[in-house]
């Protein structure tokens, strides 16, 4: 690997592409500094300190999943702190809609004019997902400083409309409170596409990327806090080169099935009789089915959030209920004990489901079986056409099988961390306190599953591509 980062800042085109992506992310995190207009920064700072010690209520965990799909932008309030949340949500309700909408699956049978067009689609509906999502964090954010501050310090949102306090005069600050945070995300979009088209990689994945990398240092300065430093940055790194050594395995794992092709002769020339395989990846969907879980156990909660501060009990009660349960529970100071094993589960269903139906969407656009027919090829042993979409199918779901529990067991790690340092002694104390820091329930998760697959998973698919710039330019070369 850093043989071909070597190479490649020797090449100019690829030293300026990698320039290119390193510009763009400094870009992105200068700019996700800048708070939206009108905020109060003084209860901002209240909200981001009580968030990180773990006092964030009911609303804190839910500030931490965002966190994670915003490039780390949201406790900043910046312009850019949706990030591509609204794209991913977007994105998954039009795939989910695919197979049940006619003009849609017939769009996505039309090969790259189709998909542009399910794109333009993505980009259409981000839009009213990213007012939507505004609302609900102003939101969150107001409810999470009313209860940080107690109200000494004032809203976090002096100028914010609310059915409590509905002013004439706040309107207009509060339109442009949702036009600029929903402008911030297609803007964050617009980087992400810059970055796949004139730099390395896929972007809108490194833009998340370089939002957990810039938190990394910061995460890592609590385990100094604890009470057993030393033997939590041993865990630490233990935990951490085990997750980094696992993820490439199953990343990087793939069955090879053989696949033969007959002769054909045209002319005085004879075609085929080669021998090859299709390399059938025990992962091939990547992080996007756990992206896609979080993102739609994510957005029950922020429309529940619409209703925290409302007057009435019950409806309070109950938006305090939904918010819990779809995010943990944790931080929220008396959550029912119930909740924070229903969350882990449904987390872990879904992910489970999301790798299955990633999947067979991913097989059915190949159209492996159809494709092999038409070019003279077979596998021995196995009938072409229907026979070999069977069999091929058959095979790609035992495996995805192990990738989608892999998936799931790295979803659930930090649950999996708070459960086995949670096991007391017969003192009752508990016995591996030093893990407390590496769960689900500190106020920074310095072991987060779903951000170690994504910058494992960037990682490898940029040093990917990377290397296949460097064939093609290396065979270039050869030619000339």
């Amino acid at each position: 690997m850093l043989q071909a980062l070597r190479n490649a800042l020797f090449l100019p085109e690829l030293r300026n592409r990698i320039l290119f992506t390193v510009f763009i992310l400094t870009v992105y995190r200068l700019i996700s500094h800048i708070p939206v207009p009108g905020v109060n920064v003084e209860v901002l700072r209240a909200i981001k300190e009580g968030v990180n010690a773990g006092n964030g209520g009911v609303l804190g965990n839910l500030l931490g999943l965002l966190s994670l799909l915003s490039g780390g932008s949201v406790l900043n309030f910046s312009v850019l702190a949706m990030g591509v949340y609204p794209y991913v949500t977007a994105q998954l309700i039009l795939q989910l809609l695919v197979p049940v909408i006619p003009r849609l699956n017939q769009l996505s049978q039309e090969g790259d004019q189709g998909r542009r067009q399910i794109n333009r689609l993505t980009y259409i509906f981000t839009v009213p997902m990213s007012m939507l999502n505004a609302i609900g964090q102003v939101n969150i954010f107001e409810q999470i400083g009313s209860s940080v501050s107690q109200g000494t310090l004032g809203r976090v949102m002096p100028n914010w409309w609310t059915f409590g306090d509905p002013k004439p005069e706040f309107i207009l600050p509060t339109l442009v409170t949702i036009i600029t945070m929903a402008a911030g995300t297609m803007f964050a979009i617009w980087l992400g596409e810059l970055i796949t088209e004139r730099g390395i990689g896929q972007g809108l994945s490194i833009i998340i990327f370089g939002g957990i990398v810039s938190r990394l240092p910061f995460n890592i300065a609590t385990i100094f806090s604890g009470i057993s430093p030393a033997a939590t940055l041993i865990a630490f790194v233990v935990l951490l080169l085990l997750l980094v050594v696992g993820i490439v395995v199953i990343q990087e794992a793939e069955r090879r099935i053989q696949v033969q092709y007959g002769r054909r002769v045209r002319g005085r020339r004879v075609m085929g009789g080669q021998g090859t395989h299709i390399p059938l990846k025990v992962n091939s969907t990547g992080m996007i089915p756990l992206i896609f879980a979080q993102a739609l156990l994510v957005f029950p909660a922020v429309i529940a959030s619409f209703f925290v501060n409302s007057t009435d009990a019950s409806v309070q009660e109950g938006a305090n209920f939904i918010v819990q349960l779809f995010t943990g529970g944790r931080r929220s100071g008396g959550a029912p004990g119930w909740v924070q094993i229903v969350y882990p589960i449904m987390l872990f269903l879904l992910v489970l489901g999301f790798t299955y139906f990633y999947t067979d969407v991913v097989m059915q656009q190949q159209n492996l079986a159809e494709n092999l027919q038409k070019q003279g090829g077979f596998i021995p042993g196995i009938r072409p056409g229907k026979s070999t979409d069977q069999f091929v199918t058959r095979v790609m779901r035992r495996m995805t099988l192990v990738g989608a529990l892999f998936l799931g067991i790295i979803a659930i790690l930090p649950y999996i961390i708070d459960w086995i340092a949670s096991i007391q002694t017969f003192t009752g104390e508990p016995l591996l306190a030093f893990l407390q820091p590496l769960g689900a329930s500190g106020g920074q998760r310095l072991i987060d599953g779903a951000g170690m697959l994504i910058l494992v998973g960037v990682v490898l698919d940029t040093m990917r591509q990377l290397e296949a710039q460097l064939m093609m330019r290396r065979y270039e070369g050869f030619i000339k």
